[in-house]
């Protein structure tokens, strides 16, 4: 889900500004999750005691979003994966601190290994450090407080009811600066904005879900996973270059998932 994202926002970029693309997103997953809430027949979807948890979690959601868009129109697909995924490192960090879970051995090695798979894919030299890549190294941080805010929410809220939150309060966010740079959208865009909204509900709600399965930290270092695709995806359809660095760099990430699998196995028992 978040491969397809990714695709419809760079056959997006150039054409529709960041933040209109975020404001569809939210605008077209409001409509598609009230009606899948309405055909549950279950009202107490809708609600909610734990409001400022949800706008705390969409704050910081919504900037690693935009970092998010914004970094795919500027860099190779590969490359914003991979500085997005500095953010198992902040995420555990930050769990630990406000969640009190514990940085196993095994948790400990899975992370560092991604890290260094990272490291190696991006072959990091002085312009990993540009603008575009800073603002992508941002957008992790933000996503690794938004992972720690939907784990917190996880233990109470259901996962639609978590979907539904985060349409409904990041609309109202897209729509402030997208009036400022408003675009009307060809049928084509129309087509990839209908992309993005439906990925972004599958991709969260699958998050949301796996978050009640588990612990934050491993739900993120799986989510290493899709890095391998992405890179596929960009040299097959978008012709960018080709790195031995990116096999080497997926190797070390799916090891570090086969390390970390059996706890995940063990809690996943535990809890159906």
């Amino acid at each position: 889900s978040f491969s397809f994202m990714a695709i419809a926002a760079r056959e997006l970029s150039g054409t529709i500004d960041t933040f209109q693309i975020l404001f569809f997103r939210s605008l077209l997953g409001l409509i598609i999750i009230s009606l899948l809430i309405f055909a549950k027949k279950d009202a107490s979807l809708f609600s909610t005691s734990r409001f400022k948890q949800h706008l705390t979690r969409n704050l910081t959601h919504f900037g690693g979003q935009y970092g998010w868009f914004l970094g795919i129109s500027l860099l190779p697909l590969a490359t914003v994966f991979a500085l997005e995924f500095t953010v198992p490192l902040w995420t555990a960090l930050m769990a630990a601190v406000f969640l009190k879970e514990r940085i196993t051995l095994k948790k400990a090695g899975a992370i560092l290994l991604g890290l260094m798979a990272v490291a190696i894919i991006l072959n990091p030299g002085k312009d990993i450090f540009d603008y575009s890549s800073l603002i992508v190294l941002l957008a992790a941080i933000f996503y690794a407080l938004a992972y720690v805010s939907s784990k917190s929410l996880s233990n109470t809220e259901h996962p639609m009811t978590m979907l539904f939150y985060m349409c409904l309060l990041q609309l109202p966010m897209g729509l402030i600066f997208t009036l400022l740079n408003w675009h009307s959208p060809s049928t084509i865009q129309w087509a990839w904005l209908l992309l993005v909204g439906v990925t972004a509900l599958t991709a969260h709600y699958c998050i949301a879900r796996a978050m009640q399965l588990s612990e934050v930290s491993i739900v993120v270092t799986l989510d290493f996973l899709r890095l391998p695709l992405i890179a596929l995806v960009g040299i097959v359809f978008y012709a960018e270059d080709f790195q031995i660095s990116i096999l080497v760099g997926g190797a070390l990430m799916l090891l570090g998932n086969l390390i970390n699998a059996p706890h995940l196995k063990t809690k996943k028992r535990e809890t159906t």
